[in-house]
């Protein structure tokens, strides 16, 4: 053969080559004959498929493709193209997968999505990312999955059943045989989990789990929020009783083990409607002169033992979750409202941080250790309040607990001033040192006997809230401190909070420029400084509640870990969280590890912990994440009752399909879709956060005033549509 044959040959075999690749990565989980790649690469003349019918046969001898059955070829994934990931629905059936080591998000197609579900863990093949287009991928395998059991309404046929979930992410409909549909009835709310997906089957097979109710009455609505996200409303009946079952009696032996501090003057500020009071101050002027202030916390490790069903129940809720008309406690009641809580007039165990602090906040000592205590007093937040504005201790009737006026003594009135003063200079020497001051607007509805909400109100952080938070931060603060400054360096949990990702913060200083504001990005102590002066000067202001929203998502998320590094939002080098064990796990594993160490015991696994923390971070997350929900879901509840009322509203979000309005009165956001916008056809501008009218340019821009209507509210979607009737026009 010549050599110019030679090359030729050789030209056309690496063509094949190629071809041969493109077919099999393009659907990787798929396997094709000789003859079906023959057709995709359009090979028609005999020399050509024998020369692919050779080159399969190498391909596979080099272990560059594999033979899944005779004369059947698929790819082999190479590292480069295969990840794992976590994926993101949307409610277009397309997806997103979450690969840490990748810098963009994969995009699949609702044709490659391949059977996952919303934060599934999936193996992903990414396709050649050519001509700087967005990454695109398949899933390949579902190596994990999420969840197994799913909320949706029961669609009864005569001999099965179907269930239509109600989350928008998912993009199948469950499969009911009539012997696991159960004492469910049409239309009503339920609880399914998938027992298997045949291959050739459209949809999952489930059988229904448990019974809500119907669609939108309110306990249904709520037990479904928690469902949705795999939290219990109730507790196994052997957990009760097993928690029923402990000595919550305080003993002379407990207490000769313990400081004893029942004769030091000790209250608790809490919310007026609290049920558990998980911390306490003790406050003492010594004969130097300086004082000493005690955080008391409850004891919740002397009761909750581990390897204890009680402790693998709290391990698993993680948290309580606090909807918007109840609280699912993380302890049974005996525990969280009765023996943990630290009660006025009651002796109750607790875990302490004890500090001496001179008249100008310096701190001479610290002491960590297990006490006794005997609250004396119990404040809500206004009576306290009352008593740093008003400098005396009578408390009048319209804010009193007590249902009736009623005097405090002189020495409660010194301490609680006393220590306003300590915390307002402690809060100002964090913010001197770049902490950052998120006092953002929380939506409250004043609810009737039915949980029907009559009202709406915001919930204000003001002097008695900053004070009780700047104790607890000390303690939680020395705490850490005190651990992680210890050589050798010993396993601890710390609550870190990582430096914000810069494009957020370049988005969102050219959103509130649109308002007149600005962020200073030179570096870190510009950045904390002028995003301080940004949430102080929109404060009263149409867009406070906006910008304190996207100045919060542009931070990073605060998360539990064993590697300390910090916590950016406060500006605390080290930083954990020692003060609520009633209802964060993550507390009470920090008072075994404080105590472990305080009696000398060695370092901890540091694995075992930081996966105990990855639970606990993502736990929270859904709470989090319920909690809203909830709170959405009452807001509709409200506005359902305001459909005749025109309301003025700041424009919160822009996209592709319509405009998010939230009404400046009561903080209720809600859609006006883009074809419901009269008068011109709207094309949205991401780069104006804009929808832009063709025809006449009008233009509905991020910030912008308007007036809306509600036009549809949905419980059981948790949709609120608006109305949108125009721009606001203040004159």
């Amino acid at each position: 053969m010549s050599k110019k044959k030679k090359k030729a040959s050789k030209h056309r075999n690496n063509e094949i080559t190629k071809g041969i690749f493109t077919v099999l990565e393009k659907e990787p989980t798929k396997s094709f004959n000789y003859k079906q790649i023959a057709s995709k690469l359009e090979l028609k003349n005999t020399q050509d498929r024998n020369q692919l019918i050779k080159r399969l046969g190498q391909l596979k001898e080099k272990k560059r493709i594999e033979e899944t059955e005779r004369g059947k070829y698929k790819a082999i994934a190479s590292s480069k193209t295969v990840h794992t990931g976590i994926v993101d629905m949307t409610s277009r059936g397309n997806a997103y997968v979450i690969v840490e080591e990748l810098e963009d998000d994969v995009f699949i197609s609702a044709n490659r999505v391949n059977r996952a579900f919303h934060k599934d863990t999936v193996e992903v093949h990414i396709f050649n990312n050519r001509n700087g287009k967005k990454v695109e991928g398949e899933i390949t395998k579902i190596i994990e999955r999420k969840k197994s059991t799913f909320v949706g309404i029961l669609d009864m046929q005569k001999t099965f059943a179907f269930v239509r979930p109600t989350d928008t992410r998912m993009y199948t409909d469950f499969f009911i045989p009539k012997d696991n549909i159960g004492k469910a009835q049409d239309g009503e709310k339920v609880i399914v989990e998938i027992e298997n997906w045949p291959e050739d089957a459209d949809s999952p097979i489930a059988k229904v789990l448990e019974v809500l109710g119907k669609p939108g009455e309110h306990n249904t609505e709520i037990h479904a929020i928690l469902a949705e996200y795999g939290l219990p409303y109730e507790f196994p009946v052997e957990v009760e009783q097993f928690a029923n079952n402990i000595d919550t009696s305080i003993v002379a032996e407990e207490i000769a083990k313990r400081r004893d501090m029942r004769e030091t003057l000790t209250f608790t500020i809490d919310p007026k409607d609290a049920k558990d009071f998980d911390d306490a101050l003790s406050f003492e002027v010594l004969e130097n002169g300086n004082y000493e202030i005690g955080i008391h916390i409850a004891d919740v490790s002397h009761y909750l033992k581990e390897d204890t069903i009680l402790d693998d129940e709290a391990y698993e809720r993680a948290t309580s979750v606090y909807l918007v008309d109840r609280v699912v406690p993380m302890l049974p009641e005996v525990l969280s409202n009765n023996a943990c809580s630290l009660r006025p007039n009651e002796e109750k165990y607790t875990f302490s941080a004890v500090f001496e602090m001179d008249d100008k906040n310096q701190l001479k000592n610290q002491w960590f250790g297990r006490t006794v205590i005997n609250s004396d007093e119990r404040f809500a937040y206004e009576e306290a309040q009352h008593i740093i504005e008003t400098r005396n201790g009578d408390i009048p009737k319209e804010i009193s607990i007590r249902g009736q006026e009623y005097s405090v003594s002189n020495k409660i009135v010194e301490a609680t001033l006393t220590l306003d003063r300590l915390a307002k200079q402690m809060r100002s020497k964090r913010m001197q040192h770049g902490a950052i001051s998120f006092d953002k607007v929380e939506v409250r509805f004043n609810l009737n006997e039915n949980n029907e909400p009559e009202g709406v109100y915001f919930k204000e952080s003001k002097d008695a809230n900053k004070l009780i938070e700047e104790f607890m931060l000390l303690a939680n603060r020395k705490v850490a401190e005190f651990i992680g400054k210890q050589k050798p360096k010993k396993t601890f949990i710390y609550r870190i909070h990582d430096v914000p990702n810069e494009d957020k913060l370049i988005a969102l200083n050219g959103i509130v420029s649109r308002f007149g504001h600005k962020i200073d990005l030179k570096d870190r102590k510009s950045v904390s400084t002028s995003l301080n002066k940004l949430l102080e000067d929109v404060k009263g202001k149409k867009e406070q509640n906006l910008v304190d929203t996207l100045a919060i998502r542009s931070m990073s998320k605060a998360i539990y870990t064993t590697e300390n590094i910090g916590h950016y939002g406060l500006a605390f080098d080290y930083y954990s969280h020692f003060t609520s064990p009633i209802r964060r796990y993550p507390d009470v594993m920090v008072h075994r590890l404080l105590q472990h160490y305080l009696d000398g015991g060695k370092t901890v696994s540091a694995e075992h912990y930081e996966e105990k923390c990855k639970h606990s971070s993502d736990m929270e997350y859904l709470a989090t994440s319920a909690e809203r929900d909830s709170t959405k879901y009452m807001q509709i509840k409200f506005m359902q009752d305001n459909k005749e009322k025109e309301f003025v509203g700041v424009i919160s979000g822009v996209t592709e399909w319509g405009i998010y309005v939230e009404i400046i009165e009561n903080k209720c956001e809600g859609m006006v879709r883009i074809r419901d916008i009269k008068g011109d056809y709207y094309i949205f501008d991401e780069r104006q956060y804009a929808l832009v009218g063709e025809r006449f340019n009008n233009i509905y821009q991020l910030g912008d005033e308007v007036v809306v209507m509600v036009k549809d509210t949905d419980l059981v979607k948790r949709h609120l549509d608006f109305a949108l009737l125009g721009k606001y026009n203040a004159e």
